[in-house]
């Protein structure tokens, strides 16, 4: 059974996850992942007896769960970090603080093909992808020991994925992360302060000045932080207030498009770079009544999309400070004239 201890000092909860030791290593370098066989991969079409059971798809007519037939694919992790099944048995142990590893660990298989990437998938496609992230979002929110939830995508080694295989994940764990939790406190204050979503002010800010505008279309906005932590780390964020991802009243298809331009202007800027997609959304409120009345209004969902071009090193993980060689005017404007055509 994984655990979730807490740092005294920090207050950061940190997962145990001593199964995940046994979770092998497919490849230890990207070249070594592009040439792993097809065959033998588990997220594969044909190939669904090497993974658990599916808790939910997108298939074709008349094919059977577990078998091929499908377009999206969510199964369980099979090395979950967190466990849904238990209690959470808070407990201590003098002065710290630890409970039980009970949360969610799932896989969504994006393709059924092993050589496509998400930048390659039809906006369309792209949009079944999020609307299948929103369902389940959705249904987590119901266990009432979760309190987070958060779907993201390692593409490439350096950025922590274990299949080359085109895929996105979900962690829901029994705590609002601290990262989490920083970022919503910091969306109250501005709110409490003046009234106003601090990331609808952005979007204002954004569009008039235009200098950090990646890409845009009708219903979403493609920028660089004005303090990007990272070489052309971009934020994509609805033009529409909005909490929560999976309420989100845009569509998924107009979603998918500024993610499909947005990854192949990364790519031909920066040559197929790897990277980390994060979706930020609102936490679960459905199990403390009351709480955080306001974030309807403060906080608005996002996603955040950083290439791995810099390892973070001592000072980094010293200070909290980031060192960004890349001023994001300019990284913006690059990527800016940058054709695509979809």
């Amino acid at each position: 059974m994984p655990q979730l201890r807490k740092d005294p000092v920090t207050g950061r909860w940190i997962i145990i996850a001593t199964e995940r030791s046994l979770r092998p290593h497919d490849f230890s370098t990207e070249m070594e992942g592009h040439s792993f066989i097809p065959a033998k991969c588990p997220f594969c079409q044909g190939n669904e007896h090497l993974t658990p059971n599916e808790i939910v798809a997108i298939r074709k007519e008349n094919t059977e769960k577990d078998k091929p037939g499908w377009q999206v694919r969510v199964i369980p992790n099979k090395f979950p970090a967190l466990r849904i099944e238990g209690d959470l048995e808070k407990r201590g142990i003098g002065m710290y603080d630890m409970m039980n590893g009970i949360g969610a660990h799932e896989v969504i298989v994006e393709t059924p093909d092993h050589h496509k990437s998400l930048k390659e998938m039809s906006s369309q496609e792209i949009g079944e992808i999020i609307t299948v992230m929103q369902n389940r979002i959705e249904d987590l929110h119901r266990d009432k020991r979760l309190r987070y939830i958060l779907v993201f995508k390692n593409h490439g080694v350096s950025a922590g994925a274990s299949l080359s295989h085109s895929h996105s994940q979900i962690i829901a764990t029994p705590v609002t992360p601290k990262r989490v939790k920083e970022e919503l406190n910091g969306a109250r204050r501005y709110f409490d302060l003046k009234e106003r979503c601090i990331f609808c002010d952005v979007i204002s800010q954004e569009r008039d000045s235009g200098v950090r505008i990646v890409y845009e279309n009708e219903e979403f906005l493609a920028y660089c932080p004005f303090a990007s932590r990272f070489p052309f780390e971009i934020c994509i964020i609805p033009k529409q207030h909005h909490h929560h991802f999976f309420e989100m009243e845009a569509s998924p298809t107009s979603l998918g498009e500024i993610i499909k331009v947005t990854l192949i202007k990364l790519s031909k800027a920066l040559k197929n770079p790897q990277y980390n997609l994060l979706i930020h959304t609102a936490p679960n409120l459905t199990s403390r009544r009351g709480y955080w009345t306001t974030i309807n209004e403060d906080f608005h969902w996002h996603i955040e999309l950083m290439p791995r071009l810099l390892r973070t090193a001592g000072f980094e993980w010293g200070t909290g400070f980031y060192i960004n060689p890349t001023v994001p005017e300019e990284a913006a404007r690059y990527l800016r004239n940058i054709e695509v055509n979809i």
